[in-house]
């Protein structure tokens, strides 16, 4: 029993998240992006019933990195996609620092999910701990927007995510 409460305590201030995000989510689709000839990340989309339904949350992104990345290109490259869907500077400037506070260097094997819940409350794990979370609750559409826009840059990847398989 002791040892059980020492691991349990070790857990809660190692920052280890005990809950996972995806354990009451089913996957809907996924995909792999490939830039010219390099493999980029394996994606997966996640909802409560497995189907994709735009406005309909929870709903969560996880990325497995097949290279790479290091954090401000992750920003940088945010930003680039949010201009490309005309989403406004003013709206998501605030957010480019709160995620340069939480995206770290990604290595080739790295994971990062994005989970948005009922109430639109953002949080980002990597490699299965918690990282970092987003309040604003027009935030994750809008982040998750990236993948799943009609107009968003890879629309094969995103068909795949949304189950269509195209």
């Amino acid at each position: 029993m002791i040892w059980f409460l020492a691991v349990l305590c070790t857990l809660s201030f190692s920052g280890v998240t005990m809950a996972d995000p995806l354990s009451e989510l089913n996957k809907v689709g996924e995909a792999k992006l490939q830039v010219l000839f390099w493999d980029v990340y394996n994606s997966s989309l996640y909802s409560q019933t497995g189907q994709y339904q735009a406005e309909r949350f929870p709903q969560a992104l996880k990325i497995d990195y097949l290279r790479n990345i290091d954090a401000n290109d992750l920003i940088e490259k945010t930003q680039d996609e949010w201009e490309k869907l005309g989403i406004e500077k003013v709206k998501f400037t605030p957010w480019i620092s709160l995620l340069t506070d939480i995206f770290p260097d990604i290595k080739k094997g790295d994971s990062l999910l994005l989970s948005v819940d009922k109430n639109l409350q953002s949080e980002f794990f990597f490699n299965g701990k918690k990282i970092g979370e987003i309040t604003d609750q027009t935030f994750g559409k809008t982040f998750l927007r990236i993948w799943l826009d009609e107009n968003c840059r890879y629309p094969k990847v995103r068909n795949k995510l949304i189950g269509l398989k195209k």
